[in-house]
């Protein structure tokens, strides 16, 4: 709207100017004359005010309804002002008319409106653009074949094929084939990631490298993409206290602007009796110079880039005041299992002996627990893979109830179990077996033996395994200045063994999902400003507790109510991230409000006439470029915080 109708505004007043009387004595040039010219700048200026100046009109009676008088009001002022005392001096009044005045005026504001809403528009839009992530069609698997259909035609149950290269047109499970899956819309991680039976896939990421086949458990509004929309359109709706202050220094800055223009009218009206012309043009400048656009845009500018920063990388902002308050930590509280740790178990420890190599020995474990469904079981399975070893076969595989399993794996007959397997064969273990199983027990962590033959040749150490991801967030946070507190309902020696490998400050352990709040209050009343960071389930209460709630993990299940930020990957080093993109945002708050409230502290005056003597006078065209150029600088300021590393 502002584009279209600035361009309109601006050619209607090109004729307003030059048949006007300011540009021809600058220029010295004399306009064409003819029957009716002279009411070319009364007849365009009307036009500009009528139709470019409507916006503003509009703007300011539902301030002035609203009992808000900001912008609007003040630039609805200036312009009336203009308009009225220019018929006055057409039909008569002595003076001079301000028609070109009027319609330059009216030309800026609103070219200043059009940049100013294109900046908020690209900002608040640039995370709708992954709506259009979506392909429009899918292909479903009906039977032996397949149908090409829109994407609002599929349902819940149908089963999609995903090729190589396509973009996934809906959340679902993968029940057939593998492939790698690039996730970077979602969670801002490049690296591609491995998808087969039963993973999760989401809507818009793109299928990389096989096909898929996927039955759809969420379409539409249900995705995880829409998720996200909401939960941005929500941060950028909600209230911060910056945006309290700013909204505050707006209306103050509009009182002192009309009270300011009252008085220039006055005391010019006052010293040139012969030139009530040029008290107008002062009274009208100070109100055009002092309309508060770069207050009103320094922080709602911020705020949408920001957030939408975050949710490019992961970062779903619920409350504004949660990433506002983020700068201000100085301790974060994590739950372990699930957010510190994997939540899920490996070895985290290996003792051999006579020179068999760990990686080997794990290889060897895995061999003979290939075919057990034992949690445990499947834990060195699933760390020997992801050492990188190929999980060898076996034979003769036997389970012995509550001892262990045997097997024979390269020719080699091994068995694997706990204590009980190794009381059964009445073995022994030699000492650096026995000193790993003695560091284990101390941690709490569960051991299981390789034994080939009479002989034990291998010790593992199982535990809830440490997320790789863990050391580092610490570090970081360690960094910053801030205090890292682990809570658990673990034992402490399980809890207090994490803690050391991590290099974490304190631990709270045996502490109850319901008494997690009450350790947050306990952390708050030292004066401490605390966030809580947890899976976003059991810790809920915790996180409504703290300064900041931050549920971890969500992955795909975005709707997460508790807390104020979501992150989408299971990443720990998000949350130091989280602390970096809040005192960066809060840094272009204050630079943008301090512009814009030493702009009119100089302002003001200026545009009053107090330097009228040394021959410095604004116009308010003048007035109008200076007030929009300040909003630009403040709309280019906070563009810069897309430049910040997190």
């Amino acid at each position: 709207m502002f584009r279209d109708k600035f361009w309109v505004s601006l050619l209607l007043t090109v004729p307003t100017l030059i048949w006007g009387h300011m540009l021809q004595q600058a220029l010295g040039y004399t306009a064409p004359r003819f029957p009716g010219s002279h009411l070319i700048p009364v007849v365009f200026g009307t036009a500009v005010f009528a139709y470019g100046g409507w916006p503003f009109l509009h703007g300011a009676m539902r301030e002035l309804r609203d009992r808000l008088p900001g912008m609007m009001t003040l630039i609805a002022l200036a312009i009336t002002v203009a308009f009225v005392f220019s018929v006055a001096v057409t039909l008569g009044f002595p003076g001079m008319p301000l028609w070109e005045e009027l319609a330059t005026l009216v030309t800026i504001m609103l070219l200043g409106h059009w940049i100013e809403m294109r900046s908020i528009t690209q900002a608040q839009g640039a995370v709708k653009e992954l709506a259009k992530l979506l392909p429009e069609t899918a292909t479903r698997v009906v039977g032996d074949r397949t149908e090409d259909v829109s994407i609002n035609e599929l349902r819940q149950g149908d089963i999609i094929l995903s090729r190589p290269g396509a973009r996934i047109p809906a959340d679902g499970l993968v029940r057939d084939g593998s492939s790698s899956v690039d996730e970077s819309m979602l969670t801002g991680e490049s690296r591609p990631v491995e998808k087969m039976r039963g993973d999760k896939v989401v809507a818009g990421t793109v299928n990389a490298s096989g096909s898929l086949r996927v039955e759809v458990t969420g379409t539409g509004e249900r995705t995880a993409l829409a998720g996200i929309m909401r939960l941005v359109a929500q941060a950028q709706s909600s209230r911060s206290r910056a945006q309290a202050v700013a909204d505050r220094a707006a209306f103050a800055l509009t009182i002192v602007a009309i009270v300011a223009g009252v008085l220039t009218l006055g005391v010019w009206l006052y010293l040139r009796t012969d030139r009530p012309e040029f008290a107008v043009e002062r009274m009208v400048t100070v109100l055009v110079i002092a309309c508060p656009h770069a207050l009103g845009l320094a922080v709602p500018l911020v705020v949408a880039i920001s957030t939408t920063l975050g949710a490019r990388g992961g970062l779903l902002v619920r409350d504004r005041r949660g990433l506002e308050e983020a700068r201000n930590l100085t301790t974060v509280v994590f739950d372990k299992t699930g957010t510190l740790t994997l939540g899920e178990h490996r070895v985290v420890d290996v003792a051999t002996v006579d020179g068999l190599t760990p990686d080997e020995a794990v290889r060897l474990g895995a061999g003979v627990e290939r075919d057990s469904e034992h949690p445990i079981a499947r834990a060195i399975v699933k760390s020997a893979e992801e050492r990188g070893q190929r999980v060898p076969r076996s034979s003769r595989f036997t389970y012995q109830a509550g001892r262990g399993v045997t097997a024979t794996v390269e020719g080699r007959q091994l068995a694997a179990g706990g204590p009980n397997l190794l009381a059964s064969l009445n073995l022994d273990l030699e000492a650096p077996l026995g000193d790993a199983v003695e560091r284990a027990a101390a941690r709490g962590q569960s051991t299981v033996y390789l034994i080939e033959g009479n002989r034990v040749i291998a010790a593992f150490a199982v535990a809830d395994a440490v997320r790789p991801e863990s050391r580092e967030a610490v570090r970081r946070l360690h960094d910053e200045g801030i205090e890292v507190i682990m809570i658990t309902g673990d034992a402490e020696p399980v809890a207090k063994a994490v803690a050391q490998e991590l290099g974490i400050d304190a631990v709270l352990a045996q502490v109850l999902p319901g008494d997690k709040a009450k350790r947050i209050e306990e952390l708050q009343a030292q004066g401490k400003k605390v966030a809580m960071v947890g899976d976003g389930v059991n810790d809920a209460p915790a996180l409504v507790t703290a300064d900041v709630g931050i549920a971890i993990g969500a992955g795909t299940d975005v709707a997460v109510e508790a807390g104020d930020i979501v992150l989408v990957r299971s990443d720990p080093r998000d949350v130091p991230r989280i602390v970096a993109l809040s005192r960066a945002s809060y840094r272009k708050m204050v630079q943008n409000l301090w512009w814009a409230a030493g702009y009119n502290i100089v302002a003001i005056p200026l545009a009053a006439g107090v330097l009228a003597w040394r021959g410095i006078v604004l116009s308010p065209a003048i007035g109008a470029v200076l007030m929009s150029a300040s909003t630009v600088v403040v709309a280019i300021n906070a563009q810069l915080l897309r430049r910040v590393k997190l």
